[in-house]
């Protein structure tokens, strides 16, 4: 179905999830996404993996000249190309962006990496924990008097790295409407994941912000935390502002409370605060807090989320193929709804540039899959 970026093509080199991520985030708005895979990870059998909704697959041998030829091809082509690869990789293959520019010059080349293109450590390997620990980002997250925690890979790979090379595309896309020529983008997750706490660079150096675990939102304040209920379950409280506070333990029925702008009393807020949860159920309290503005909200399992109220009645989620999945975000209203069905293999590439007789050709060399 038509949508705003109805037309645009992208050729995705397959890789681990910030490129997969950044393609998913395009294919849900309407561009035509091929991902390019290896010849031996593609089958039949459609891939239940949910960044590759909506797109098209094929194989191919990238170590050999008649692979290279057929991938300049389908990028001469192309709007966009997506590159996961370490640096220095994809210009041995012959498919750098020098090399795809001078067959479209239209063309944006977007590179994912951890790293970045330059600098000492590109050439080395690396994780999500290891690009938000460099940045700083790392040692802002944990309890007091634990060790920094990582919010599993959301910081690095997917926020500060897919989404952001997603918004980089879209930067050279409307760029190229004025230029007439693509870009190279070099998008890495270690600075993606310092963007993301620009705010809080500033909060350190200006002596806001204390040591983790201390401050107002890294559940050092008792108005921004979790607390545990009477069956073993959570609740998290948001009630930052003095009238959702006020909301919160009226209903409560909590009086004689320290004061909670002296941080000195916090520990002792806090413990308050978690012997009252504790003395009813999740359930009961989501009871309490109904129509309130106490910022108070139940923490749901994952399996819960699709069953709430207000997610249901949203439609945030979708089943697709028995996989329970967030339907596109963010929403664009009036633009139907992109179909959101596992990756399918793609056998005619006539519309990328190649022939029935040359992909047939490709295949029987093992070329192409």
């Amino acid at each position: 179905m038509a949508g705003p970026l109805d037309g645009v093509r992208v050729l995705e080199l397959a890789g681990l999830a910030p490129g997969p991520f950044a393609g998913m985030m395009l294919a849900d708005h309407g561009a035509e996404v091929l991902r390019v895979d290896r010849v031996k990870a593609v089958s039949d059998k459609p891939r239940r993996d949910v960044m590759d909704r909506g797109k098209h697959t094929i194989g191919l041998d990238l170590k050999s000249p008649e692979g290279v030829r057929a991938f300049k091809e389908l990028a001469r082509h192309a709007d966009v190309v997506i590159e996961v690869f370490r640096p220095g990789v994809a210009e041995r293959l012959g498919i750098g962006p020098e090399d795809l520019h001078a067959v479209n010059e239209r063309l944006v080349y977007g590179r994912m990496t951890g790293w970045g293109q330059d600098g000492p450590l590109a050439p080395t390997a690396g994780h999500d924990i290891d690009y938000i620990a460099i940045s700083g980002v790392l040692s802002m997250l944990g309890r007091q008097g634990d060790k920094p925690t990582p919010p599993i890979n959301i910081l690095g790979d997917f926020a500060g790295g897919g989404l952001m090379l997603a918004y980089g595309v879209l930067l050279a896309l409307f760029e190229r409407e004025r230029t007439g020529r693509g870009r190279v983008i070099d998008a890495a997750m270690v600075d993606g994941a310092a963007i993301l706490f620009s705010m809080f660079y500033q909060a350190v150096q200006s002596g806001a912000w204390g040591p983790q675990g201390t401050n107002l939102l890294d559940t050092g304040a008792p108005q921004y935390d979790t607390y545990e209920t009477a069956d073993g379950l959570h609740v998290a409280v948001g009630s930052l502002e003095p009238q959702f506070w006020e909301a919160m333990v009226t209903r409560m029925g909590l009086t004689d409370l320290p004061d909670r702008n002296d941080r000195t009393q916090w520990p002792a807020l806090k413990a308050r605060l978690a012997e009252a949860f504790k003395t009813r159920t999740r359930a009961e309290w989501e009871t309490v807090f109904d129509g309130s503005d106490a910022c108070v909200s139940p923490v749901l399992s994952m399996g819960e989320a699709a069953a709430h109220p207000h997610n249901v009645a949203r439609g945030l989620f979708a089943d697709v193929g028995g996989v329970t999945q967030p339907r596109p975000a963010p929403r664009l209203l009036g633009v139907p709804e992109r179909d959101l069905s596992p990756a399918t293999r793609l056998d005619d590439l006539s519309e990328w540039g190649l022939s029935r007789e040359e992909a047939d050709k490709l295949r029987a060399q093992g070329v192409l899959a």
